[in-house]
């Protein structure tokens, strides 16, 4: 007897758009990334959601807000 699970994690890039603010590491300009993210078991969609990333475009680094 074997049981295998396929599972599955597609990230989607939907759209690019300037930011307001300035990197704290470097100034660079801000950079917002609209993601699409689905996660699929057996083939089959399960989770869908789309969310939005934050990068500096000039040191590529990931910027998280925290308020």
């Amino acid at each position: 007897m074997c049981i295998v699970f396929v599972c599955d994690e597609d990230e989607r890039v939907i759209g690019r758009h300037a930011a307001g603010g300035a990197c704290p590491y470097c100034g660079g300009i801000v950079e917002a990334m609209d993601v699409e993210k689905q996660w699929r078991f057996c083939f089959l969609p399960f989770y869908f959601r789309t969310k939005t990333k934050f990068f500096c475009s000039v040191c590529s680094r990931r910027l998280v807000l925290q308020f």
